[in-house]
């Protein structure tokens, strides 16, 4: 009962910091400069945001790149010089792909010596997957890289897509005093709110506010101003060059527990021929149940080195495997803590490191270990 009372206490403290730093983000903020002379890369995948209602069958269709500018003529009004790269044709972002996220990564890459900041137009179904696998991909990044969609197609009158495309732009233009970029990390913007990519989920398929980021505050709150929160960007080295990664391994998959489940429907996704890693998506603070069939199929992923990294179902916290029996025998099994990591970063994760051609020995090691700001460290 003791040990329950201070894990509830050690939860709450924790909670009650996010909210304490969320609270102090006028306080320790600051302002950006917007350079003048800043060139910005808008590169238009597709989503959402240029699509088109289709008059017949009124479902949304993508559209060209001309019929969002046409929609923006906000963006000539801006006092830094916007260009634009297209994917043609456009990219329903439920047909996202390992492809298409190198795809993404060579276009940066190419452009990366001439640009002072990159806005990335995609559709919010994926986004968060897509910012957690760029965040890996993009190593020391230095320039901001920001991710931003809508809700309603840009032509309707309520459109999310125009605010949310004008600050993003702003924000990959804006410099501090010393002439970096304020946020120079992968980020996600919508709806008045700055995220670090690889901490967000979409949390709402109808709401403008579609993100949440929920083990993380925001880095930046947009009102009459964009007020950053300093300390919490990530900070690159600016003495070492960016490095681009492509390699991503797709011998992954989520395993996601539910009361119920059968033996026949764990072992088809644990025997996937090639299968590196899992992310089991547990109950709580990692627990699974102990039943001796579950255990024996973990085991023999086990055997095969197979890694199993275990996240929370739970929108909020975090995996403490110590915390109950069930979850302790998962720790003495061997499955790696993903502590507070989404299970889209969790996912991207693997498939970087199986990339780089990391041993499994290392993949555990490093799925413990914050590359990118994708997790917080607990004692």
């Amino acid at each position: 009962m003791d040990a329950e009372v201070k894990f509830m206490g050690t939860l709450l403290l924790h909670e009650l910091k996010i909210e304490e730093r969320r609270r102090l983000n006028i306080s320790n903020s600051c302002k950006g400069m917007i350079d003048h002379n800043a060139r910005v890369l808008l590169i238009y995948t597709g989503g959402t945001i240029g699509m088109v209602e289709n008059m017949d069958t009124g479902a949304l269709e993508p559209f060209n790149f001309s019929h969002l500018r046409s929609n923006m003529p906000e963006i000539k009004r801006l006092n830094f010089q916007v260009e634009t790269h297209l994917f043609d044709p456009p990219i329903d972002s439920s047909d996202m792909s390992l492809a298409v996220w190198q795809q993404i990564v060579r276009v940066i890459e190419e452009n990366y010596g001439d640009y002072d900041g990159f806005v990335i137009l995609h559709g919010t179904d994926t986004m968060s997957y897509t910012a957690s696998a760029l965040s890996f991909m993009f190593e020391n990044l230095t320039k901001p890289v920001i991710l931003t969609g809508s809700q309603l197609p840009i032509g309707k009158l309520r459109t999310d897509g125009k605010e949310n495309l004008i600050t993003a732009l702003e924000i990959a233009a804006d410099k501090d005093a010393l002439g970096h970029p304020v946020v120079p990390e992968l980020c996600i913007y919508m709806q008045n709110l700055l995220m670090r990519g690889n901490r967000t989920t979409k949390v709402n398929a109808y709401h403008f506010s579609a993100f949440s980021s929920p083990n993380y505050p925001w880095l930046a709150q947009a009102g009459l101003e964009i007020r950053y929160d300093r300390q919490l960007i990530l900070m690159p080295d600016y003495h070492r060059p960016v490095c681009f990664h492509y390699a991503m391994d797709h011998h992954v998959l989520i395993l996601k527990l539910f009361p119920g489940i059968t033996e026949e429907v764990v072992r088809a996704q644990l025997e996937v021929p090639g299968l590196k890693g899992v992310v089991l998506e547990a109950y709580g603070t990692g627990n699974a149940p102990m039943y001796a069939w579950f255990s024996k199929q973990m085991q023999r992923a086990f055997e095969r080195d197979i890694v199993i990294v275990n996240v929370t179902q739970c929108l909020y916290g975090a995996v403490e495997m110590h915390r109950y029996e069930n979850g302790r025998q998962l720790e003495n099994m061997g499955v790696t803590s993903g502590s507070d990591i989404t299970t889209e970063a969790a996912l991207a994760k693997l498939m970087f490191l199986f990339g780089k051609g990391e041993s499994p020995a290392e993949v555990r090691r490093l799925m413990k270990v914050p590359l990118c700001g994708e997790l917080t460290v607990r004692e």
